[in-house]
């Protein structure tokens, strides 16, 4: 009932309010005169005439509804006297379209339906002028007309979705994120503008500021679980009007996720796990792979395992996939199923991350593995992963130099053979027993061609060869003292003619191959059975050379040019071995200074530089070039020439060269002269010189008849040939050079050749040559000469 009450008061006032507004006259005032300024003084009455009419706004409801136009409305000057000469002019916004005035009484009414939110207010001016002359009769007045809001929009929200997050277990009362939403209504008038939130969806989970619309978490952080549930969606509402009854809403949907934090400890989904591994696995390799839960995700879920307790903490270990989470477990040292069957271990599992304050677990963190180890058929196993042994190099053959053992790992202890790796001991030196793995000596040692011996023993089943293992057995040859000390290099000096006793000329030294361990100690001394005992002598210098010395004053080249000088070197060793080394001394002719000038041949051979070795090398090298330019020539000479004709019947276009000249015409032993002389008497059947002859390469050629030869044209002959040789597949290449002995037919002198003279020389008059010309005379008087002396 009171709500009724104020509702209808509130309606009356505004009435009320509007009528006020309505009679567009503010005030009315009459002219009067008044006396200012100079004009006073001056005895002249100056009149001020004030405006008889005036208004500064309007006010006009928006979003009228109604069938006719609404009235804003009257303006009305003092100078109307309501006999229709006045006229009212209305200019400014949506004049003459909007708003429109009676030119004769001066009402105002809106024409179209205003929005107030398009346009708060409209200025216009209004004016009055005479409608007969159009004179101004007052000054143009401004006025405004506003637009009473309604409220007639609803909030709308700055985003139709919104998204946010807020970690899960989260306190009462944290903020989510904050909504706004505004309405296009005056805010400066009532309530229409004035909004107020609250969430029409999400409850319990969520609450929202009604003032400013900020979300709040409203459950506990037992309630907002995200393992539980991740989103949420909530619809906020906003509603103008203070939120009172009848007022206009809108609204928003809030999408809010979860977050996760750590509050979910890992735990083992089952308390056993169990593996099997074969006992030949490799150190390093995965057993198995277990796997912890975890409800949390992202880096929350990263996880950690160890291995806590067991019997095989120093046998296996546990390491972290980082791909997948899972727990890799892998052998740390060999394993052997005769030894241990069977391994256990603790595995504990634990997040990476610190939990969360209100962290929760329901599952164990620490599982047991059982790991059972398999038997394998294993190879025979060495009892040292290698052996070192020693032996002196003068050691007898078949002597021992140790031995190495091996047995089978398996419970069938099956008996094991042992032999050698020949490709270890390619010279056979060492052998091994086969049943008790004892290493013997096959051939001679020694140590100065190599002092170790580096072998590789094998040891297979007895039944089962197959299963075989290696051991390398590194053999150290012990030095004996088995050779002899000798010069260090190839000693030759000189001695000069006139010298002095005790002078020395050489200084010696000397190695041994053998390495004793006290390290080389060398004696030199001259050979007691030398000859030259009282020439050269040799002093011992004790730090392993010696110095050869002269004992004479004077040498003579002409009585002795060269000395050998045999020289005793003796080791310290045992036993004791000793040689001679020879030094050359030559005799040569000296300076002052003791330099030598002048040797003999020999001596000035070797001063070259050019040993007998070097000599005979090249001389032997010279002789072998000789002998190669030698055999070069006799290869040369005895290349075999071709004859000119293979074959006497075989005279077929042949070319013939040869530089020596020809027996004139007589000779007639290389050529077929019956082919010269009848072409047509060649026969059918002429093999190639350039194939072997075959019959069947070599059909039997018909060849046309060929005009006699005191008819037949030389053109013709050389087409028949043509014909004839590109009928015959046997013939050579097209390229082929061929030679007809043809002269033709028709010459006026015939032929000169006395080829196809006939057989008997009968008498010829050769005196018609000189009627041919002066070449020819020559000819006519030889013939003619021969024939004369053969008459006489």
């Amino acid at each position: 009932m009171r709500t009724c009450l104020l509702a209808l008061l509130w309606a009356s006032l505004s009435h009320c309010v509007d009528a006020m507004f309505l009679t567009g006259r503010t005030g009315v005032e009459t002219g009067r005169e008044e006396m200012i300024g100079d004009g006073a003084r001056e005895g002249k009455l100056l009149r001020r005439f004030k405006r008889g009419w005036m208004w500064n706004q309007f006010f006009l409801q928006e979003e009228y509804t109604g069938s006719d136009k609404q009235y804003i409305g009257k303006l009305q000057s003092d100078m109307d006297k309501g006999d229709g000469t006045l006229k009212y002019i209305l200019t400014g916004d949506g004049a003459g379209d909007i708003f429109t005035i009676d030119e004769s009484n001066g009402d105002l009414h809106a024409n179209k339906r205003l929005d107030r939110e398009e346009k708060a207010f409209y200025t216009l001016r209004a004016t009055v002028v005479n409608r007969n002359t159009g004179k101004k009769l007052e000054p143009e007045t401004e006025f405004i007309v506003k637009l009473h809001d309604i409220n007639d929009n609803e909030p709308k929200f700055a985003k139709e979705v919104y998204t946010a997050s807020v970690p899960e277990s989260s306190v009462i009362g944290t903020s989510v994120t904050q909504v706004t939403a505004t309405d296009a209504d005056d805010s400066m008038y009532g309530n229409s503008a004035k909004l107020r939130y609250s969430i029409s969806q999400g409850h319990p989970y969520f609450s929202v500021d009604p003032d400013t619309g900020v979300i709040r978490t409203a459950l506990g952080p037992g309630e907002m679980d995200r393992e539980k549930r991740e989103h949420y969606q909530v619809v906020i509402e906003a509603k103008d009007m203070a939120g009172q009854r009848g007022g206009l809403t809108g609204t928003t949907a809030v999408n809010i996720t979860l977050t996760d934090v750590n509050d979910n400890a890992p735990g083992f989904s089952q308390n056993m796990y169990q593996f099997s591994v074969p006992e030949s696995i490799k150190a390093g390799h995965p057993v198995g792979r277990i796997k912890a839960v975890d409800k949390d995700i992202g880096k929350n879920a990263e996880m950690s395992y160890s291995v806590v307790s067991g019997d095989g903490l120093d046998i296996f270990d546990v390491n972290t996939d980082r791909n997948t989470q899972e727990g890799v477990i892998t052998v740390l040292k060999p394993l052997d199923y005769e030894k241990t069957m069977s391994y256990t271990l603790e595995i504990q599992v634990q997040n990476v991350q610190a939990l969360h304050t209100h962290s929760q677990g329901t599952l164990p963190t620490i599982a047991t593995v059982r790991i059972d180890v398999e038997d394998v058929d294993e190879p025979p196993l060495f009892e040292r992963a290698s052996y070192l042994m020693e032996v002196k190099e003068d050691a007898a053959l078949g002597a021992v130099v140790g031995s190495v053992r091996a047995m089978d790992p398996d419970r069938t202890n099956s008996p094991v053979r042992y032999s050698i790796d020949r490709r270890t001991d390619l010279d056979r030196h060492f052998n091994v027993h086969s049943g008790n793995g004892s290493i013997f000596i096959t051939r001679p040692l020694d140590r100065e061609e190599a002092d170790w011996h580096n072998i590789s023993v094998i040891a297979t089943e007895f039944n089962k060869p197959l299963q075989a293992s290696r051991v390398p057995v590194y053999i150290r040859l012990l030095d004996v003292n088995d050779n002899a000390p000798m010069f260090a290099s190839f000693y030759e000096t000189f001695v000069c003619e006139k010298t002095k006793a005790g002078q020395k000329i050489q200084m010696v030294s000397a190695v041994d191959a053998d390495d004793p361990v006290g390290g080389h100690k060398f004696f030199f001394s001259l050979d007691t059975e030398g000859v030259y005992r009282g020439n050269f002598t040799v002093r011992d210098n004790g730090d392993n050379t010696a110095s050869i010395l002269t004992r004479r004053s004077s040498y003579n080249p002409l009585h002795k040019s060269v000395y050998l000088v045999p020289v005793v070197i003796t080791d310290g060793d045992f036993p004791m071995q000793s040689s001679t080394g020879t030094l050359t001394v030559r005799v040569c002719t000296c300076d002052r200074e003791g330099n030598m000038e002048l040797c003999n041949a020999e001596a000035q051979t070797s001063s070259a530089g050019l040993s007998t070795g070097a000599l005979v090398a090249i001389l032997l090298c010279v002789i072998i070039l000789l002998m190669i330019v030698v055999l070069f020539a006799a290869l040369k000479r005895q290349k075999k020439k071709e004859p000119l004709i293979i074959s006497k019947e075989d005279v077929r276009d042949n070319v013939v060269s040869y530089n020596d000249e020809g027996g004139g015409e007589e000779d007639t032993q290389a050529f077929d002269i019956g082919a010269l002389r009848n072409p047509e008497a060649m026969e059918e059947s002429k093999q190639r010189r350039d194939i072997i002859p075959s019959d069947t390469l070599y059909p039997p050629l018909r060849r046309t008849a060929i005009p006699s030869q005191d008819n037949a044209d030389v053109r013709e002959f050389i087409n028949q040939r043509v014909v004839d040789n590109d009928s015959n597949p046997t013939a050579p290449p097209y390229d082929s050079l061929a030679t007809y002995a043809y002269e033709g037919a028709g010459s006026v002198a015939e032929s000169l050749s006395s080829l196809g003279s006939a057989s008997s020389e009968g008498d010829q008059d050769y005196n018609y040559l000189s009627d041919w010309g002066p070449r020819f005379r020559k000819l006519a008087d030889m013939y003619g000469a021969e024939d004369s002396d053969r008459d006489s």
